[in-house]
């Protein structure tokens, strides 16, 4: 492990690890451990929690509401009709329905919370991940700079050894131009 750190400090700062900051560090620390628990993760779903999440999306959606809707007006209707020609299984007050719908909601409930759970944990997982790539992306930059300051020092080293070059010729033309002055007027 502390040669991948060498490795990747290396690579992200072109220094060794032991001669970053202490954030520089962390942000190492950071990429290796998602590394090695990404490799690792394996997030298989078991059977409750596929049964959740469809009965969760099911009991979300507009054809559940609408079928339940349509299935409580033909319990109704079938009860106050059949209210008047028989003996109906479940009378007015539709206490059976209320029984039903109770069991239905008790149910419902858990399920639904389970997979709310679990959406949360997705949730917190992806938010990890987004803050480790921006750390990344941070790093990148950082090493960007560094080779940015690099390359700017380095080209006005340049500049600076061309420039000490131009005086150095300047100062020869000059040099020669008063030798050749000095040499007509001792002439004459």
């Amino acid at each position: 492990m502390a040669s991948n750190k060498e490795h990747h400090a290396r690579n992200f700062f072109q220094r060794g690890f032991q001669t970053l900051g202490e954030y520089e560090r962390k942000a190492v620390d950071t990429i290796l451990h998602r590394f090695s628990h990404a490799e690792s993760d394996s997030t298989k779903l078991t059977i409750g929690q596929r049964l959740a999440d469809k009965v969760a999306s099911f009991g979300g959606s507009w054809t559940f509401i609408m079928l339940f809707a349509a299935f409580l007006l033909i319990w109704v209707i079938l009860n106050s009709i059949l209210l008047t020609t028989q003996e109906v299984f479940d009378p007015y007050p539709y206490i059976l329905l209320n029984l039903f719908l109770s069991m239905i909601a008790a149910l419902q409930a858990p399920i639904i919370m389970m997979s709310q759970n679990r959406q949360s944990e997705n949730d917190r997982r992806d938010a990890k991940e987004d803050f480790e790539v921006n750390l990344k992306s941070e790093m990148e930059i950082l090493s960007l700079h560094e080779k940015m300051d690099d390359l700017r020092v380095q080209k006005w080293q340049e500049l600076i050894e061309i420039q000490q070059e131009q005086i150095k010729m300047l100062t020869t033309m000059f040099q020669k131009h008063l030798d050749e002055q000095h040499g007509q007027g001792t002439e004459e």
